[in-house]
């Protein structure tokens, strides 16, 4: 298959400086210690793990600029991922450099052809694009990439990421402790504050881009899916988390359109089992993962999605006014100006609906399974309670 983007680890932007057209300017992204060679032809874009083989891998980590030889490999299956695998994969090396790790996660697209054929629409390229275009021009901690390509269809893709164990994956489910969700909203200032409001990011080709064009056709896709997705949880669902959802689906054009004056990058699905936390073994105090519904929009979309859906309704009633100020006091120190708290309080309360709008959008969209449903219901019943507890179906 054929490369539309391809890559090194800890990439060289290659943009232009903020306020400048923020597009790349080279397909090939070196990275900063090491050269990549040139000369040797580029990995096929693989699709299944028994593809990642010691020549493979030998190839993948020379392009990106590491030059050992692979002798041996495992895998096995890590995470959650709904529209994609990722696997852990161990090393066996002909050489010992210091600089090459023993193990990697590659992460690639969902042997589900459902789940696959929603990454094709989009998400694959985009996450590529973030690791390769635009991951060092961020200040949110991430892990770095080795290797990314993506097929000329989209719809096959590969990342070669820094294993970030010993640190685990955070619990959709169980929810997390208002420390957790301290180091979540600080790191999320991380990614929002260093493009805030510039507005060269709208011509970046992301996945979840909505722009005010876009509303319309956003009202369309979602409320079906919406009829769909109260139809399939009907037992699950309560009346009042029912009501949101549709008040929802009716005014989500509006949504779209309002607050369009604050714009940063989203993540889009800043949840708690798409971050690492550290345990007592060490690890970073908070790391972000999966960049499939990256994006542009309200940068307070993301953190009241993250505390409305990682909290449980108790712990957010009870510290989600600090929490907010906490993100907001990072917001400051990264340089965005001329943002009050109390504003950012009320787009943390707009930007409420990020919940079901991801909720239903993901459930409808991915392979259906048990921990799946589990993981929406509780998604759809923290945020439905929150958008209620906030009043923030009145701001539509």
């Amino acid at each position: 298959m054929g490369r539309e983007l391809h890559g090194a680890r800890d990439p060289l932007t290659h943009l232009q400086h903020a306020g400048e057209d923020l597009r790349p300017i080279a397909l090939f992204f070196v990275a900063e210690d090491s050269e990549p060679n040139m000369d040797a032809p580029l990995p096929a874009v693989i699709e299944r793990p028994e593809q990642l083989t010691p020549p493979w891998l030998t190839a993948a980590l020379r392009a990106g600029g590491l030059e050992t030889t692979v002798a041996g490999c495992s895998h096995r299956s890590v995470g959650t991922g709904q529209m994609a695998d990722s696997y852990r994969v161990e090393l066996e090396l002909v050489d010992a450099r210091a600089d090459v790790p023993r193990s990697l996660v590659v992460k690639l697209p969902s042997a589900d052809s459902i789940s696959r054929a929603s990454g094709a629409r989009g998400a694959y390229a985009s996450e590529v694009r973030f690791y390769l275009e635009l991951a060092s021009r961020l200040a949110i901690r991430v892990p770095e990439c080795h290797y990314g390509a993506v097929s000329d269809d989209a719809a096959s893709f590969v990342l070669i990421l820094e294993d970030l164990a010993p640190g685990r994956q955070g619990d959709q489910l169980n929810g997390c402790s208002v420390d957790q969700a301290h180091a979540a909203v600080v790191n999320l200032a991380g990614l929002h504050a260093p493009l805030w409001c510039d507005a060269a990011i709208w011509d970046l080709e992301l996945a979840m881009k909505m722009d005010p064009d876009s509303a319309a056709m956003l009202s369309e896709v979602l409320k079906p899916m919406t009829e769909g997705f109260v139809e399939r949880y009907r037992s699950r669902l309560s009346a009042d988390d029912v009501e949101v959802l549709g008040g929802f689906a009716a005014g989500a054009a509006n949504w779209v359109r309002g607050r369009s004056e604050r714009f940063a990058l989203l993540h889009g699905d800043y949840r708690l089992d798409n971050l690492l936390f550290a345990t007592s073994e060490g690890g970073y105090p908070v790391a972000t993962v999966d960049w499939q519904t990256l994006g542009v929009g309200l940068p307070a979309r993301d953190l009241a999605y993250f505390l409305g859906n990682g909290l449980t309704p108790e712990a957010r009633r009870d510290h989600e006014r600090r929490l907010v100020s906490a993100y907001h006091d990072e917001l400051l120190a990264q340089g965005v100006a001329g943002y009050p708290l109390e504003t950012c309080w009320e787009d943390y309360r707009y930007g409420q609906f990020q919940g079901p709008l991801i909720t239903v959008l993901g459930a409808m969209s991915v392979k259906q399974t048990d921990r799946g449903d589990d993981m929406f219901m509780v998604m759809a019943s923290r945020a439905c309670r929150a958008i209620r507890d906030l009043d923030a179906l009145d701001l539509l």
